[in-house]
């Protein structure tokens, strides 16, 4: 008999016994009962999280051999908005069909970290008509999902480097050293990155105009979008505020989207982990949280030696989490979309050596919760 059926037998035993000395029956335990039941149910279900390689949109023979023969044969591709088209995601899609690996999620660099969306600056309507056609796009090759990040002025970075196990070189952030924002070719620096402070209210207000805006071309696309955390989780960067820095501002978020199932989280637990214990909930509440309603779509899956004022990212296996707790969190919320490998210290021997060692060290992870189911 298995520990998840043994514990079961337990508690509604033990209800029971509670419900005789109450004077209460079956009709009052029945409700009770049946939760017990679909969570074992569930313990009791192959798992159907998926392992994806964040792949050139470009790959080459030896890229499919690499990923292959990892057996991964799920991908989250990138690209721009000169490539951004219904014909050009279909023949990505195809190609890499031939190949065995099924496209889960496109995005685009172009319509993601935005400062004209998040600030409201000129040209914004046509960024989000842009949007809305790789939305469009997205539903024409059959591709079901896309990431976007609401940061006005980009990831930040303190630029200190060889800092993870064995001198590897690996992203970090210190809010007490030089510091910058970037996304693609901009760099953003304080005092005012753009010029003058902005609002709380008014990133809200440029929040709620674009996912209204574009909330509805997403459903009639089947498209699912993922609104990746700020990254550092800091309520405010250069005189722009960041919202997506707590459980708060996502229940607020998805309010503003209409709760529409085509908005959810692609949720990068390694930044959740960079706001330590001051983000209302961990990566685990998270995805408990979001899972149970189904709005988790895609998970950053890596590790970071120590929360804010100074993070640096490590080693999936070498960080202040252990990540076997997020897998456990995954399963026990039937969670059924793709965990990628992500911001991998750079390893001795090139950049393939750190995908296989993350990827390994994932596969190992999800084998050992489906054995215990």
């Amino acid at each position: 008999m298995s520990d998840n059926r043994r514990d079961f037998i337990k508690k509604t035993a033990a209800l029971a016994a509670a419900l005789s000395v109450s004077g209460g029956g079956m009709a009052e335990a029945a409700p009770l009962i049946a939760e017990e039941t679909e969570k074992l149910e569930n313990s009791a279900k192959p798992s159907q999280i998926k392992i994806a390689g964040q792949i050139t949109p470009e790959p080459d023979d030896d890229t499919f051999a690499f990923y292959n023969q990892m057996g991964i044969n799920q991908a989250v591709l990138w690209t721009n908005a000169k490539k951004s088209s219904g014909e050009y995601y279909g023949s990505r899609k195809k190609l890499f069909a031939d190949h065995g690996i099924n496209v889960y999620g496109f995005g685009n660099n172009d319509v993601h970290n935005q400062d004209k969306l998040v600030l409201n600056l000129p040209g914004r309507d046509e960024k989000i008509e842009e949007y809305k056609a790789h939305l469009r796009s997205l539903g024409k090759a059959g591709i079901g999902y896309t990431t976007y990040a609401h940061m006005g002025n980009g990831i930040w970075d303190s630029d200190v480097r060889g800092l993870a196990r064995g001198g590897a070189d690996a992203r970090d952030f210190n809010v007490n050293a030089p510091n910058y924002g970037r996304w693609d070719d901009n760099r953003y620096h304080a005092p005012l990155s753009h010029g003058r402070q902005y609002t709380r209210d008014e990133i809200w207000a440029n929040f709620k105009y674009f996912i209204q805006a574009v909330v509805r071309t997403a459903e009639e696309n089947n498209v699912h979008i993922g609104i990746h955390p700020d990254d550092p989780p800091i309520p405010e960067l250069a005189g722009v505020p960041r919202l997506f820095t707590s459980f708060e501002g996502y229940k607020h978020a998805l309010d503003l989207a209409n709760n529409s199932p085509s908005v959810g989280l692609c949720l990068c637990v390694g930044s959740w982990m960079e706001g330590g214990d001051k983000l209302g909930k961990d990566s685990v509440g998270m995805i408990d949280y979001f899972g149970k309603k189904k709005r988790l779509y895609k998970i950053h899956f890596r590790n970071i030696y120590s929360p804010l004022p100074h993070f640096v990212e490590s080693f999936v296996d070498d960080g202040y989490t252990d990540m076997y707790t997020i897998m456990q969190a995954l399963k026990r919320v039937d969670f059924d979309g793709v965990i990628i490998p992500d911001h991998i210290p750079k390893m001795a021997g090139g950049p393939t050596v750190g995908t296989a060692y993350t990827i390994g060290y994932m596969k190992a992870l999800l084998n050992r919760v489906n054995a215990e189911v």
